[in-house]
């Protein structure tokens, strides 16, 4: 606390008449001063002396013109030479340098003269009082735990950065708990602090702030695709791969297992794909049907006398003549036996030779052929039957008008199979002539379903 007034004032009045000349003199000092009737003049009154406990804490009273000082123990008071007074110490020990105006650094002219430095200071070689480092020196009191600090004529002892002074001990200071230094996490150390990130971040050069890191530039953890996203990533594989169970690896995806639709006859996987195949006499069409080969215009292995007679699935050769005796071939696949030879009155006048293909396990019932007459006649009727060929029935001759008919697959067949059926149509006239004619029917049943 400091309560300083520093002029003391000197009220004079003066009255004179024209008769006598009287002077009167009245007299009024200001706070911190009283009138001194010895010497005629306002003196300061030394509060140190007079106020009770002036100052507090451990602080020393230093009077002062028209006040007084409280200051640490330590403290020094320097006086100018030309002040009217010097300040007296009442309160403890006081110690006062005194300095010309020219040098206040330096003592009196006098070489010889011995002069008497404050606490904190030290006589020169050139007679100069000059500061004391306690804190070079040794000599001040600071803690372990304190930094020891110089100062002019004193030291302090003081906390080193990241602690503070709690009663006369210097505690740690936590950072984390003061606005938010990190961007993610703070952690304490003492007498300072670091930031740490979140997994998928990394400080950046201010070690403060937390900046993503691309792990796919960086080191990219995936088998095969890498895409990064703020704080992670994220890995995805090729098209006919799966991610595994650490969701970084790519295991195939086995497509002949999810489904079985993908192929019309077989699937076969392969590392990130699944291919098609299909079996002998069948090609691969789009990727995933298979499509009859036909032999007869890629392969062909009859014999110039033989026909090729292609089917689902293969191919057969059959002789360009299928007549037997007594028939003769009249025209392609058409026999005929002569009416001239009598063996000939017995037999179906005439036979033709037709080859079918079906595949297997086709849907029934189904119409699959149909024979019709080929030469009318008036006043005739034509019936049609299965002659032969039909011992497990499988089929039936559905007649459909007067001059056709319709063979009905009924029972479901399996390849591959050759089937010969004889169809027989005859024909009557009101004179009761009667005569005959067979379609011999090749059917040859494929070994699949397509």
């Amino acid at each position: 606390m400091l309560t300083a007034m520093f002029l003391a004032a000197l009220i004079l009045i003066t009255v004179r008449s024209q008769e006598t000349e009287e002077t009167i003199t009245y007299t009024q000092c200001t706070d911190g001063y009283e009138w001194d009737p010895v010497r005629q003049r306002c003196k300061d009154i030394d509060e140190c002396e007079i106020v009770p406990d002036a100052c507090k804490g451990g602080m020393k009273c230093v009077n002062h013109y028209g006040g007084y000082l409280c200051l640490p123990r330590t403290a020094q008071i320097i006086v100018n030479e030309r002040e009217e007074a010097a300040a007296e110490s009442t309160s403890g020990r006081n110690n006062v340098i005194r300095r010309t105006p020219a040098d206040p650094q330096r003592a009196p002219p006098n070489p010889t003269h011995q002069i008497q430095c404050a606490a904190g200071y030290e006589q020169s070689d050139h007679n100069v009082c000059q500061d004391i480092d306690e804190c070079a020196t040794g000599t001040h009191n600071c803690r372990a735990d304190q930094v020891c600090v110089n100062l002019r004529g004193s030291f302090s002892c003081q906390c080193p950065p990241g602690y503070q002074k709690r009663g006369d001990q210097c505690v740690d200071i936590d950072e984390c708990t003061l606005p938010p230094y990190c961007h993610h996490r703070c952690v304490n150390t003492p007498g300072s602090y670091y930031c740490q990130c979140n997994a998928g971040f990394q400080l950046a050069s201010n070690n403060h702030t937390c900046v993503d890191i691309n792990e796919c530039d960086a080191n990219n953890p995936c088998a095969q695709q890498c895409y990064n996203i703020l704080g992670s990533f994220i890995c995805q594989c090729n098209p006919g791969f799966e991610l595994s169970s650490d969701r970084i690896n790519c295991e195939d995806t086995d497509e002949c297992r999810t489904s079985s639709y993908l192929c019309q006859y077989q699937c076969v996987n392969e590392p990130g794909k699944f291919s098609c195949v299909c079996p002998e006499g069948y090609q691969v069409v789009g990727g995933r049907t298979c499509q009859d080969i036909n032999e007869c215009e890629t392969t062909n292995e009859c014999r110039e006398d033989e026909i090729c007679w292609n089917y689902h699935g293969g191919f057969r050769c059959y002789p360009r003549n299928p007549c037997q005796e007594p028939y003769i071939l009249t025209s392609e696949n058409r026999c005929v036996c002569p009416v001239s030879n009598a063996i000939c009155r017995e037999l179906p006048y005439s036979v033709v030779y037709k080859y079918m293909s079906i595949r297997s396990d086709r849907t029934v019932p189904s119409d699959i052929f149909q024979i019709q007459a080929t030469t009318i006649y008036p006043n005739t009727i034509n019936t049609f039957r299965i002659k032969s060929g039909n011992e497990n029935g499988e089929f039936y001759l559905r007649q459909t008008s007067a001059v056709s008919a319709m063979l009905v697959l009924v029972k479901s067949l399996s390849g591959p199979r050759e089937h010969i059926v004889d169809l027989e149509m005859l024909t009557v006239n009101s004179l009761n002539y009667r005569t005959s004619s067979v379609l011999r029917l090749t059917i040859i049943v494929g070994p699949y379903a397509f």
